[in-house]
């Protein structure tokens, strides 16, 4: 299933950019392909336990208001520090998917040809940038309506600064040591961390290849976003898809690299001159049902860089503002 689409006067041919697409990776592909492939498979598996992802709650609470009998604080921490365990590997999953986010941009954005050539020619990869973003934004959809996870990791680290200043031996025995903890932290204090991860991890990557043009990477961005939007406005493209969950995934692939534009390009997503047709891609995501996307909206409402500017139209402006 592929598409033929007019960018800057040239006709090319994509794939649909969505999981039950075809593409396979090349020869050349295949390397950075397979390195990706293997952070993806346990993407499914950090989607499937965050959404289990209950939280200690009622332990907490429970230890809280007794903070004299021991046997309800040990209850409280035994709970607790199995799901830190599951924070801390979430954590470091996003260190990888940093990784693998600069090896496909390097394959995707290299000067050999041109950004939208690169997205014809390596497909393979450019779906698993796709996966990358979906992923993304999925996890912080999760994240940001379960508040167990802020919770108990506020209650583990204030446990352990007590334990600490006790000189009770915990550090050496927990996974998740003091500086670990800060470490964490700052990532789940961030109301989007995965698309925060993403964004450092793609101005990094612009920032350490000066010899690039930005033009590179903001092409590839803008060609993908400009993709998506067509693939979800066209009646012909939209009546092709297998199942509603791969309109989800185009319009979190869209908002994903609109989000990666607006941090790497000088002038951002919402100038007049942006690459990236907004007032378009705005209308596809109004014209969803507003549940299944208001999370979306309020990603490029709260999460981009440029939305406030003078230089954003008053017309951009009142498209996202909120009913």
């Amino acid at each position: 299933l592929s598409i033929n689409i007019l960018l800057g006067g040239k006709s090319y041919t994509l794939f649909l950019m969505y999981r039950q697409s075809n593409a396979q990776p090349t020869e050349a592909e295949r390397a950075v392909w397979e390195q990706v492939n293997e952070v993806l498979m346990e993407a499914l598996a950090i989607l499937d336990d965050l959404q289990s992802y209950n939280g200690a709650g009622e332990e907490i609470r429970q230890a809280i208001q007794n903070p004299s009998e021991d046997q309800v604080q040990e209850r409280a921490w035994a709970a607790v520090v199995p799901l830190v365990g599951k924070l801390k590997k979430f954590y470091e999953f996003s260190l990888r998917l940093e990784g693998s986010l600069h090896g496909l941009l390097k394959a995707l954005t290299s000067a050999r040809c041109s950004p939208t050539q690169h997205l014809e020619q390596e497909q393979a990869l450019a779906r698993q940038f796709a996966e990358i973003l979906h992923f993304t934004l999925r996890f912080d959809e999760l994240k940001m309506t379960n508040p167990a996870i802020q919770n108990d990791f506020s209650y583990y680290r204030r446990t352990l600064n007590r334990m600490r200043i006790n000189n009770v031996a915990a550090e050496e025995e927990n996974e998740v040591n003091n500086e670990l903890a800060n470490r964490m932290s700052l990532f789940y204090a961030n109301a989007t961390p995965m698309l925060k991860t993403l964004s450092d991890a793609t101005t990094k990557f612009v920032s350490d290849n000066t010899d690039l043009p930005i033009e590179n990477t903001t092409d590839c961005l803008c060609t993908m976003a400009s993709v998506c939007k067509v693939m979800l406005e066209t009646p012909e493209y939209r009546s092709r898809f297998a199942s509603e969950d791969t309109v989800s995934f185009c319009l979190r692939v869209m908002v994903g690299v609109i989000i990666l534009y607006d941090y790497v390009h000088p002038a951002g997503a919402f100038v007049k001159s942006s690459k990236i047709e907004m007032k378009g891609c705005i209308k596809v995501l109004k014209d969803q049902p507003q549940s299944s996307v208001e999370g979306l909206l309020n990603a490029l409402r709260y999460t981009t860089k440029h939305l406030n500017d003078e230089t954003t139209s008053k017309q951009i402006k009142n498209m996202l503002q909120v009913n």
